[in-house]
């Protein structure tokens, strides 16, 4: 897993790239409160070496809840900045700091 920020000098915006290494998956997306948890908004795209990516632009001088859906499944990410409790789904989610 992966999360790549590049932060853009001329817009309050960060580019923020995730990266889930799911080789034996069909569809992996990440949802948060960027996209109102909607798996379809954010879709990942499958590399030839069995990596999903994607790219979100996201405003700068926020946190921002996220996981992944892993074929209908759940993930967190091991490189979030934090984790935080969510009673809604009870369990924790991953954090995102810019």
């Amino acid at each position: 897993m992966a999360i790549k920020k590049q932060y853009l000098k001329s817009k309050p915006v960060c580019k923020v790239t995730f990266a889930l290494e799911a080789k034996e998956a069909q569809n992996v997306a990440v949802v948060g409160s960027f996209n109102d948890w909607n798996a379809e908004v954010t879709q990942l795209a499958k590399q030839k070496n069995g990596t999903f990516k994607g790219t979100v632009d996201l405003e700068k001088d926020n946190s921002y809840e996220f996981r992944y859906v892993v074929d209908g499944n759940y993930v967190n990410d091991d490189q979030a900045d934090s984790y935080q409790w969510n009673e809604f789904a009870s369990a924790e989610n991953g954090v995102l700091n810019l």
